[in-house]
């Protein structure tokens, strides 16, 4: 999906990853990760976001919640966006400043009192008994905690896995009853996706998601709530951030964009964000009918995967399709035109959309490619965990 955006914008990447697996400094079902290229896209969407009066709280599931990646954006971006529980601790100990907890998976209210005590800006509550356990924990931390309210997405505008939310309709009486709740105050709304690329041209296009939060911003409004936060997250780039600021958006939550790859750096390579990873593998041996197998571990199920990269002879072939309930010990290639281009051991090098917090990846974080000097700084699991 993004090989040639990165083979374009990016070779000194291609480049270092392909040495570094023929030397035998990463293992198959690596991701290399530029750090300078992710610290350089942070800063263009924070002065971007300043310019145009919108807040940013970071994401980093996608890049394996890894310890220098949050360290760099965090320079420039110092409030972060926490999925779930465990990307906010990984957040927490690199010292990013916790921004929106809940984002997408509510914190279990065993875990609140640990992490109120972080003093978040915001906790995203889907519903009153969350809502209830957010105060409770407020109360016996003596705070009040600032909660955004998560909207139920409309109408075929969800992803099977993140149902959940008030409706729009229930609103007003969620509102009356959480207004009852000491220990909170109702600082908001978000929900999600609220900005999607659309799948032809790349362009950022509001949802109707959008749409649900700003009509639940007025209503909370007609209530008696002032400075309503409004977060939409998705798709958040330097593409999309006038659209966010012209709709009325408060905050982004940019994920993809810290490493150029939202759909619309596929489709445009002159994007301002620098692509910043690639996925290196090896073959692994090569089926009767000439199809090579690629070792697996990291190939996301919505990747969008085109092609391969083999350096040594150059070639370029293409991906087969998998079915995502299978395990991706394998990813199987087209036969090349002449076998003897592919052999047991060969470097591949992929750049395909991932989450690399659901894969079983290595990631290798390397420095210096914007001076032409690369360094491996280490290895990580797909955590964030060195190894």
């Amino acid at each position: 999906m993004f090989l040639d955006t990165v083979l374009t914008r990016n070779p000194g990447l291609v480049d270092a990853a392909a040495a570094l697996h023929r030397d035998g400094e990463i293992p198959p079902d690596t991701y290399v990760m530029d750090l300078d290229a992710v610290e350089a896209n942070a800063a263009l969407l924070a002065a971007e976001a300043e310019r145009l009066g919108v807040s940013l709280w970071f994401v980093v599931k996608q890049i394996g919640r890894n310890p220098e990646l949050i360290r760099a954006v965090a320079r420039h971006i110092p409030r972060s966006a926490a999925i779930d529980p465990a990307e906010a601790r990984a957040l927490h100990a690199a010292g990013a400043r916790p921004g929106n907890l809940g984002h997408l998976v509510q914190i279990p209210p065993r875990a609140l009192p640990e992490m109120l005590a972080w003093r978040p800006e915001a906790v995203t509550v889907f519903d009153l008994a969350n809502a209830r356990a957010v105060a409770e924990a407020a109360r016996g931390l003596g705070l009040v905690q600032d909660v955004l309210v998560r909207l139920e997405a409309a109408d075929g505008a969800a992803y099977p896995g993140q149902e959940g939310g008030v409706p729009l309709d229930r609103l007003d009486a969620f509102a009356k009853d959480a207004e009852e709740l000491d220990g909170i105050r109702i600082a908001g709304v978000t929900a999600f996706p609220c900005v999607l690329c659309d799948p032809a041209t790349g362009v950022p296009t509001a949802t109707p998601n959008f749409g649900l939060a700003l009509k639940a911003r007025d209503l909370l409004a007609a209530r008696g709530h002032h400075d309503l936060k409004l977060s939409a997250p998705s798709a958040t780039s330097m593409a999309s951030l006038p659209l966010l600021a012209g709709l009325g958006a408060t905050h982004g939550e940019p994920g993809h964009a810290l490493t150029g790859t939202t759909p619309l750096h596929a489709l445009d390579p002159s994007q301002p964000e620098k692509p910043a990873y690639v996925y290196v593998s090896e073959v692994a041996h090569t089926l009767d009918d000439g199809r090579p197998a690629l070792h697996g571990g990291g190939f996301y199920s919505r990747s969008h995967i085109r092609s391969a990269l083999l350096p040594r002879t150059g070639v370029r072939l293409g991906v087969r399709s998998a079915p995502a309930e299978n395990i991706d010990y394998y990813r199987l290639l087209d036969p090349p035109e002449r076998p003897a281009d592919v052999r047991v051991g060969d470097t591949a090098l992929l750049a395909f959309r991932t989450q690399i917090f659901v894969t079983r990846s290595t990631v290798a974080v390397v420095s210096g490619l914007s001076s032409g000097n690369p360094r491996l700084n280490g290895l990580y699991d797909s955590h964030g965990r060195a190894l």
